[in-house]
C-alpha cells in the first residue's frame, strides 16, 4: 500500500511529540556534543563568529555552541513549539540566543550576517518542491559572509535505500510505543508514524518523506547554489549504540565556502 504524504507535513509535525519520538537522537545531549565537535572541527569555529543554526529545530546544536562561548548564534526554525522552546531554554541557562521563527527558504536576514551557517539534522529534502533545497542553500550562501563557510548534514541516502528496513518499532520509557512504516518513492522515503500510549491509546498518526541524497547530489546541490571547495564526508553515525534511528544512522556531511 503507497504510504500517502500531505505535502506541507513539516508545516505541523514538529512539537512536543516529536521531542519524545526522536529523543534518542536529538534530545541527547552526548550526541549533540559530538556532532558540535565535528562542527567545530570542519568549520574551524571561534567564539567571535557569527554563527546561523538555520532550520535548527529546538536549538541543540545552537545551544551548545554558546555552553562553548559562541555568543553570536541566532537559530532559525519554522516551529513556533520549538523556536519557544529553545528560547525558554537559553533564558534559563544565561544565553545570549537570537530565536527566530522563519521560512528558511526566505529568513529576512541580512545579507552577510554570518560567518557560518550550519544546516543539520535533515533538514534539506522536506518539500516536495524540487527548487525548495536550492532556495534553502541560495538563502545560506545570502546570508554568509564573503569567505564564510557552510555546513549541511544529510542522510546519506546510498546508506539508507541499501539498509532499508520496511517497518521500525521502539519502546519509549514504559508507556509510549512508535511504530514506523517506511517505503522508498521514487528517491524518496516516505513514511507513516503511529504513536500509542499502553495507558490512553493512539497519540498520533502522521506520515512524512523526506528527499534521499547521494554524496555527489549533494555537493552538486552546493556548487549550483554558489558554494566553492565543497567536500562531502560520508561514514559518520553519531550513536554509540547498534539500532534503527530512523535513518539517523548514517550522514553525509558537507561543506563549502563562499567565495
Amino acid at each position: 500500500m503507497t504510504i500517502k504524504v500531505d505535502p506541507d507535513w513539516w508545516k505541523s509535525l514538529f512539537d512536543e511529540v516529536y521531542l519524545v519520538t526522536d529523543a534518542r537522537s536529538v534530545c541527547d545531549k552526548e550526541i549533540t556534543q559530538r556532532e558540535v565537535d565535528l562542527v567545530c572541527e570542519l568549520l574551524g569555529v571561534s567564539p567571535n563568529h557569527r554563527i546561523l543554526d538555520l532550520c535548527g529545530g529546538h536549538g541543540r546544536h545552537s545551544l551548545e555552541l554558546c555552553a562553548r562561548g559562541m555568543g553570536n548564534c541566532t537559530l532559525v526554525d519554522y516551529s513556533h513549539y520549538l523556536i519557544d522552546h529553545a528560547r525558554s531554554f537559553a533564558a534559563e541557562s544565561g544565553f545570549t540566543l537570537e530565536c527566530l521563527r522563519e521560512d528558511a527558504r526566505s529568513t529576512g536576514l541580512p545579507d552577510a550576517a554570518f560567518d557560518r551557517v550550519i544546516v543539520m539534522g535533515n533538514s534539506l529534502g522536506y518539500l516536495v518542491d524540487a527548487d525548495a533545497d536550492r532556495a534553502i542553500l541560495f538563502e545560506a550562501n545570502r546570508v554568509l559572509r564573503s569567505e564564510g563557510w557552510l555546513l549541511v548534514d544529510v542522510v546519506d541516502g546510498k546508506q539508507a535505500k541499501s539498509s532499508f528496513r520496511p517497518n521500525a518499532w521502539h519502546e519509549i520509557g514504559s508507556d509510549t510505543v512508535v511504530c514506523r512504516q517506511r517505503e522508498i518513492q521514487d528517491d524518496r522515503v516516505c513514511a507513516r508514524e503511529l504513536v500509542v500510549s499502553k495507558r490512553s491509546g493512539l497519540v498520533r498518526d502522521r506520515s512524512y518523506s523526506i528527499k534521499l541524497y547521494d554524496e555527489q547530489e549533494i555537493v552538486t546541490l552546493m556548487e549550483e547554489t554558489g558554494f566553492k571547495q565543497v567536500q562531502a564526508h560520508t561514514g559518520f553515525s553519531f550513536h554509540r549504540l547498534r539500532g534503527d534511528y530512523g535513518f539517523m544512522n548514517c550522514r553525509i556531511i558537507a561543506t563549502g565556502r563562499k567565495p
